[in-house]
């Protein structure tokens, strides 16, 4: 049987968020928008490795960025979304 596309998509969703890190990153997104570097401090993890995990979650749809100068802030496309699919996990 073939996938219908929203199953592919919601499979994504649950695998960007499978990860430790990501799902740490998407917790502290829930509470404001957060620049690489205020997330590089929050979670103790090199820079490459946090673009990293960004650029899944944004692949993911779940995260999108604004520019500020030099930084990137990160934020939540859908937080309701996410909140509920944090909570339902706690």
């Amino acid at each position: 049987m073939p996938y219908n596309t929203d199953y592919k998509r919601e499979a994504q969703l649950f695998k960007a968020l499978s990860h430790p890190t990501r799902l740490l990153i998407v917790k502290k997104l829930l509470e404001e928008e957060k620049c690489v570097n205020d997330i590089q401090e929050l979670i103790n993890v090199s820079q490459p490795n946090i673009s990293q995990h960004l650029n899944i979650l944004r692949f993911s749809g779940i995260v999108d960025f604004r520019q500020e100068g030099n930084l990137r802030c990160y934020f939540l496309k859908d937080p309701q979304k996410i909140k509920k699919l944090t909570s339902a996990l706690e």
